[in-house]
C-alpha cells in the first residue's frame, strides 16, 4: 500500500497572451499521486499514460517538492524543448534550456534538454538528481534509438529515472531491462484519457454546406465546424501539403468574426501567415521560426482563437497544444524518393491531441472517407535498433582511459546494459577473461587469426620435416604409404591395391621385387566350341565403342592378342594392359598399375606420400601457450565491432581510441 505524501495544490497565476488573468488550480490525478509517491520514495518509475493525461504535470509536481538537486527533462526535439521551457518560465518556474545549439541556465533546478546533450555527462558517470525521458518510445527509432538506449543504460546509479510515454505496447519489457541493469523500478499505468475520445465519420455529420464551399477538405471541415467540433487540428505529412490545405480552407470557408491581429503579431507573422490568421486558420511546421510557432500560433491555439491548425505529422509529438478535434489527412507519403507509412503509434499520438482538458467533455477523431481511422492507431512494441552506437562506445572507451580504467572492459560492461534480448558481443569478451597470454592480443578475432599456423609441415619419405605441399596426381610407382613407422611402396601393399578398379590381384616379379597389378576376366570359353569364346557384356560394349565396329559374339582365342593394348586399356578404364592370360574357362587381361595416377603429396625427394605425418607451424608465442587450442579452434576470425574499430584505425590494439577515433566520436555525437 502506497502512503501518498502531502501533495501541494499546484497553482499558477499570470497574464496570458491576450492580457487576461490566467489562474489555474490543478489537483493531481490518482495515478500522478501514485507516481509521485514512488519517486519521492526513491524508485525509478516508468509511466504509461495516454496523450493529454498530464505526464509532464508530474514533473511540475516534483519540481515543486524541490527534493532533487536538479531535474533534467529530456524531450525528442529542439522545438518541443523550447516550447516546454517557455511554458514553465511563464509559470514562474526557474528553468534552464540545453539543446544542441543553445545552453541557457544549465545549472537551474529544472532544465529542459534534448536527450543527446546529456550523453557525455552520463558516460562520465555524472548526472542530475532526476532524469526524465519524455516520449521514451524513441528507443525504437531507427536513427536516434541508439542514443536513447545508450543514455538510459549509462544513467548513474544515484540519478533517478522517470520514463514517460503513452504509445508503447511493451512497457514492462522496459521495466525488466532497467531491473536487469540493477535499478529499482516501479510501473504506473493509466488507460483512461482525461478527455474521452470518440471516432466520428465526417460524411455522417448533419448540416448543409453552402454551395460556395468547394473542395474535398473545405466541405468536410465545414460540416465539422457546423457540428460544433472545432477547433480542429489537422495533420498533413509534409510542409507543402500542410500549407496547401490551410490556404484552401482559408479561401473556401466563410468567417463571421475575423481575428484582429496587433501590429506586433502582423510583423511576426508576415503577410501570408497574417492573411490566414485573420481567417482563424494557419499551418504549423518546423519551417516556421520559433517565434512564429511558440510566440504566435501556439498561444492563439491554446487561447481558442483559431478554428483550424494544419500541422505536419513530424511534429505530432512536439505540438504543444491540443484542440477539440483531430483529422489525419493521409496514411502515407513520399519522402526522399521512398514511400513512407505513418506508424500506428504515430497515429495514436496525433489522435491523442483531440480534447482539451478542462474545456472539452470529449475529443473527436474525425474520419474522412479513405483516410486513417482511430482503429488504426495503437501502441507499438519497442525494440532496440539494429545498429550499434559506435561513436558513443568509442567515446566511453576514451573516458575510461582518462580515468585509468580498461577501455574494453568499459565497452563490454556498457554493451551488456543495452536493451536487447540477445547478448551483444563486441569481440573482446574471451580475451578479457584470459588476459595474460604471450601474444598480448586483446581482440578475440585477432587472437584467432594469430593462432592459425603460418603453414603446415609434413614428414617426407626420409623422415625429415618439410613444408606441406598441395595434393597432386602421382604415378603409383612413385607413391608410398605408411605402415606403422615405415614407408612402404603402394604397389607392394595388397590392402591398398585391391580396391583399385576391377579384378583380382596379379603379382609382377622383376629383379626379386614383387609389385601388384590386376587380372581382369573379360571373356569365357564357349562350352560347345572349345576353340572359341565370348566376351563379357560390359567389355564387349566398351570394345565396340572404342573400335567403332560390331564385335562378333564368338571369337577366336587369339582375338585379344591382336588388339592394340592402348585400346584395351581404355576399355578397362585404369592402368595399362600388358598381356592376355587364359585358363580352361576364362580369358583375362593383365593390368600394370605403375603409371596409374592417384592423389598424393609429392615430397622433395620425388616420392608421393599418402596420409603423411603432418604438423603445424605456429608463431613462437603460441608454442606452449595453454590458450592456443582455444584460440585456434574456438575463437572466430569473423569480424566483430572491436576488430572493425581496430581495422579502421579508430582504436589501437589495447582499445585506446586513436586521434582518428576521437575525432570520429566527437563529430558523431559520441560524447
Amino acid at each position: 500500500m502506497i502512503n501518498y505524501p502531502d501533495l501541494d495544490l499546484i497553482g499558477f497565476t499570470g497574464v496570458n497572451d491576450f492580457g487576461q488573468l490566467d489562474t489555474r488550480l490543478r489537483i493531481p490525478d490518482i495515478w500522478q499521486q501514485e507516481a509521485l509517491a514512488l519517486l519521492l520514495k526513491g524508485d525509478d518509475v516508468v509511466v504509461h499514460a495516454p496523450t493529454g493525461a498530464g505526464k509532464t504535470f508530474l514533473v511540475e509536481l516534483l519540481a515543486a517538492k524541490k527534493k532533487h538537486r536538479q531535474i533534467i527533462h529530456s524531450v525528442p526535439t529542439r522545438a518541443l524543448a523550447n516550447d516546454k521551457a517557455r511554458e514553465w518560465l511563464e509559470k514562474g518556474m526557474r528553468v534552464g534550456l540545453v539543446t544542441g545549439d543553445v545552453s541557457l541556465n544549465a545549472d537551474a533546478p529544472l532544465v529542459v534538454a534534448t536527450l543527446e546533450t546529456q550523453k557525455s555527462r552520463f558516460l562520465r558517470g555524472q548526472g542530475p538528481g532526476l532524469f526524465v525521458v519524455d516520449e521514451y518510445q524513441m528507443l525504437g527509432d531507427a536513427h536516434r534509438g541508439v542514443n536513447y538506449e545508450l543514455v538510459i543504460a549509462s544513467v548513474p546509479a544515484d540519478t533517478q529515472l522517470l520514463l514517460l510515454s503513452g504509445s508503447v505496447s511493451n512497457p514492462k519489457d522496459v521495466v525488466s531491462w532497467l531491473e536487469r541493469i540493477g535499478r529499482t523500478v516501479s510501473f504506473v499505468s493509466v488507460d483512461e484519457r482525461p478527455v474521452p475520445l470518440e471516432e466520428v465519420f465526417m460524411d455522417a455529420l448533419p448540416g448543409n454546406v453552402p454551395r460556395t464551399v468547394k473542395g474535398f477538405w473545405p466541405r468536410y471541415v465545414s460540416r465539422a465546424l457546423m457540428a460544433d467540433m472545432g477547433p480542429i487540428l489537422m495533420f498533413s505529412p509534409q510542409r507543402k501539403g500542410a500549407e496547401r490545405i490551410a490556404k484552401q480552407l482559408a479561401g473556401a470557408i466563410p468567417l463571421a468574426e475575423p481575428l484582429a491581429l496587433s501590429s506586433v503579431q502582423k510583423r511576426l507573422a508576415g503577410p501570408e501567415l497574417s492573411r490566414l490568421l485573420k481567417k482563424r486558420i494557419t499551418y504549423h511546421h518546423s519551417g516556421l521560426s520559433y517565434q512564429q510557432r511558440a510566440g504566435l500560433i501556439e498561444p492563439l491555439a491554446k487561447a481558442g482563437q483559431l478554428r483550424i491548425v494544419v500541422s505536419t505529422t513530424g511534429l505530432a509529438s512536439g505540438v504543444n497544444f491540443s484542440m477539440r478535434s483531430v483529422i489525419v489527412t493521409e496514411s502515407d507519403f513520399m519522402a526522399e524518393h521512398e514511400q513512407q507509412v505513418i506508424r500506428p503509434d504515430e497515429l495514436l499520438q496525433m489522435f491523442g491531441r483531440a480534447g482539451r482538458r478542462g474545456l472539452d467533455e470529449r475529443g473527436f477523431a474525425l474520419i474522412a472517407p479513405g483516410k486513417p481511422r482511430l482503429s488504426e492507431a495503437r501502441s507499438c512494441a519497442v525494440k532496440r535498433p539494429a545498429i550499434l552506437d559506435w561513436p558513443s562506445l568509442i567515446g566511453a572507451m576514451g573516458i575510461a582511459v582518462e580515468d585509468g580504467r580498461d577501455p574494453f572492459e568499459t565497452a563490454v560492461s556498457l554493451g551488456q546494459r543495452l536493451f536487447q534480448g540477445e547478448r551483444l558481443e563486441l569481440g573482446v569478451e574471451h580475451s578479457l577473461t584470459v588476459p595474460d597470454v604471450a601474444c598480448r592480443l586483446k581482440i578475440d578475432g585477432l587472437r584467432a587469426k594469430y593462432a592459425q599456423p603460418a603453414h603446415s609441415e609434413m614428414q617426407n619419405s626420409g623422415g625429415e620435416w618439410e613444408s606441406m605441399r598441395e595434393v597432386s596426381l602421382v604415378a603409383l610407382k612413385q607413391v608410398q604409404l605408411r605402415r606403422g613407422d615405415e614407408w612402404v611402396p603402394f604397389l607392394e601393399d595388397a590392402e591398398s591395391v585391391r580396391p583399385l578398379g576391377r579384378g583380382a590381384l596379379h603379382r609382377f616379379e622383376e629383379e626379386e621385387v614383387v609389385t601388384l597389378g590386376k587380372r581382369i576376366v573379360v571373356g569365357f570359353v564357349d562350352r560347345r566350341k572349345p576353340d572359341s569364346w565370348k566376351l563379357a557384356a560390359w567389355f564387349r560394349t566398351g570394345l565396340e565403342s572404342e573400335l567403332g565396329v560390331v564385335v562378333d559374339r564368338l571369337l577366336g582365342v587369339d582375338y585379344l592378342d591382336a588388339q592394340d593394348s592402348e585400346v584395351l586399356s581404355k576399355v578397362v578404364g585404369f592402368g595399362q594392359v600388358v598381356g592376355v592370360k587364359t585358363d580352361s574357362k576364362r580369358v583375362m587381361l593383365v593390368v600394370d598399375l605403375k603409371d596409374y595416377e592417384v592423389e598424393a603429396y609429392l615430397d622433395s625427394t620425388g616420392v608421393g606420400l599418402i596420409d603423411p605425418v603432418v604438423r603445424k607451424s605456429y608463431a613462437a608465442e603460441c608454442c606452449g601457450c595453454a590458450e592456443r587450442v582455444v584460440c585456434e579452434e574456438t575463437l572466430s576470425e569473423r569480424r566483430s565491432p572491436a576488430w572493425d574499430w581496430y581495422r579502421l584505425g579508430l582504436i589501437d590494439g589495447d582499445g585506446v581510441p586513436t586521434r582518428r577515433g576521437r575525432i570520429f566520436s566527437f563529430f558523431q555525437n559520441g560524447g
